[in-house]
């Protein structure tokens, strides 16, 4: 940028107004949804209260290995039981900012999970199905995270259409400014409803074309004809949106992978010219890559990179990629340009990984005064 003031500063001044306008900015987001279950495993019992947790997860593993060919009972303690799925982490925090948020996904059904009650206070919710559930056993050195899917099934247009019927939807789409179509993995319905989206809703739409975002969220899950199909799906919505395609570095190189890109050494340089490659050949509006340590994003008028506020020791990781996006895409709807945007993406994660709270706007600033 031109001017000689540190990035963080600039950002702060582009912030002054940004509670105020957010406030009239209507968002959609969907349409995932999950209860996330944080759980330790019981080493041994001291008392009904009192408990030694395994640690590391080799003890947990060598437990297992001990138990092959004959059975074992292990007790898990449930720590936390809190809202997840990519769609909800990322509308919190875009409400968080202020953003009226409307979100459509599986949150319960008839009636809303209870972990959801909050969210469903501050944003509009549409459940149009039961959620997920993901049991995370926490340890000191890593998580593993087990998920139960059956009731993503019903994430598909015939029930989306039941729950919101197609005018409503358009009209729901017609006021929103910003749209994050995210967890297209894990919803294996997403196809038609992506189909549905561009041939039934987009060309409705009036006015200036809308901001659209995609989260694939990990799709080494998915096969390579998978995943160059939803590219193309993708890249045709930028005839109705402008399209913003997010990636961690993993998820980037899978791209890649199918485009025919290999993937980059992990230095500011190298990602920064991947995220320019897959945005030419995708031929969409912007591709942002968020490594742990930086970002980078390359647009229809450039690239360019931001370093990330890292830390060893963060309060909670889980969700730090839903938060950059969620604070990148909020500097894109305040209008802010690709760097300065980068870095409202990098401090939102910087913030929440500290702290284990979505940051307001004043909050936000605070923090870029310490960077």
């Amino acid at each position: 940028m031109s001017s000689s003031r540190p990035l963080p500063l600039q950002v702060i001044d582009s912030l002054k107004n940004a509670s105020a306008q957010l406030k009239e900015t209507k968002v959609l987001v969907g349409f995932d949804g999950f209860v996330d279950n944080i759980l330790h495993v019981v080493k041994a019992r001291e008392s009904a209260l009192k408990y030694t947790r395994m640690e590391r997860m080799t003890e947990f593993s060598e437990k297992i290995g001990e138990a092959a060919g004959l059975s074992a009972n292990m007790e898990m303690v449930v720590q936390m039981r809190k809202l997840g799925g990519n769609g909800p982490i990322m509308a919190n925090a875009l409400g968080a900012f202020g953003n009226a948020v409307t979100y459509i996904g599986n949150l319960g059904a008839p009636a809303l999970h209870p972990v959801f009650t909050e969210f469903a206070a501050a944003a509009k919710v549409f459940s149009i199905a039961e959620p997920g559930v993901t049991d995370a056993i926490e340890f000191d050195d890593g998580k593993l995270m087990f998920g139960k899917h059956e009731t993503l099934r019903e994430v598909n247009w015939a029930n989306l259409i039941k729950h919101v019927p197609e005018k409503a939807l358009v009209k729901i789409f017609s006021q929103s400014r910003f749209i994050a179509l995210v967890n297209w993995t894990m919803l294996t319905q997403m196809k038609g409803i992506f189909q549905k989206i561009a041939s039934v809703i987009a060309p409705q739409l009036k006015g200036p074309k809308r901001i659209l975002f995609f989260d694939l969220a990990d799709p080494a899950k998915r096969s390579s004809g998978d995943i160059g199909e939803v590219l193309k799906q993708i890249a045709k919505f930028e005839k109705h949106f402008r399209v913003v395609l997010g990636l961690n570095l993993r998820e980037s190189h899978q791209v890649g992978e199918v485009l025919g890109v290999r993937a980059p050494e992990e230095n500011h340089a190298a990602v920064t010219a991947h995220a320019l490659r897959l945005q030419e050949l995708l031929d969409i509006d912007t591709v942002v890559i968020h490594p742990t340590h930086f970002a980078a994003a390359a647009n229809t008028h450039g690239a360019t990179f931001v370093e990330g506020p890292f830390t060893p020791k963060p309060k909670i990781t889980t969700g730090a990629g839903d938060h950059f996006n969620a604070g990148f895409c909020t500097g894109l709807i305040l209008g802010l340009d690709l760097e300065q945007s980068l870095q409202v993406g990098v401090a939102t994660s910087g913030y929440y990984v500290r702290n284990a709270k979505s940051p307001k706007v004043g909050d936000l600033v605070k923090f870029l005064k310490t960077l």
